[in-house]
């Protein structure tokens, strides 16, 4: 009986060292890349329901549904273990992967990027010159037929 409480106080520990993983991991998204507040509130909500069902299967797979209070305090406990001992770590190491990401999809991109806006100018530019010249064309002369209408009413009036 001992020996199952120990290795259930042990699952939960493990439980409370993933769910620290979890909750870094939507950290270094955060610190690597900037959201909107309804983005946040969106990890916010993902993060308590992944959450829950970790803890959740946990609790239906190895105990049969029977929550003690030591799974609770196992749970604090590798949060706590993993916060004070690794999550430092793992946030700088994996922010700094993800920049690294980042600065090498910019530069594979950039090419890419600065061959489309060549092709823009290129074909772009003259497309609108041409729109906009027509607009014009289009509005002086609705202004020069309402001249025209104008002053032949103002002949035709006696």
């Amino acid at each position: 009986m001992a020996i199952n409480q120990a290795y259930l106080f042990l699952i939960f520990t493990i439980n409370g060292i993933i769910i620290g993983i979890l909750f870094d991991t939507f950290r270094i998204l955060r610190k690597s890349f900037k959201t909107n507040d309804i983005f946040t509130y969106i990890e916010d909500i993902l993060f308590w329901i992944l959450t829950g069902i970790i803890l959740l299967y946990s609790i239906f797979t190895f105990s049969n549904g029977e929550i003690r209070f030591y799974m609770f305090l196992g749970i604090f406990l590798g949060c706590i273990i993993y916060m004070l001992l690794i999550s430092k770590y793992f946030i700088e190491i994996n922010v700094k992967i993800i920049l690294s990401i980042k600065k090498v999809i910019s530069i594979i991109f950039s090419p890419i990027i600065y061959i489309i806006k060549i092709f823009k100018k290129l074909f772009f530019k003259p497309i609108n010159f041409m729109t906009i010249n027509i607009q014009k064309i289009y509005i002086n002369r609705k202004k020069n037929i309402k001249k025209i209408i104008k002053q032949q009413n103002i002949t035709e009036q006696p």
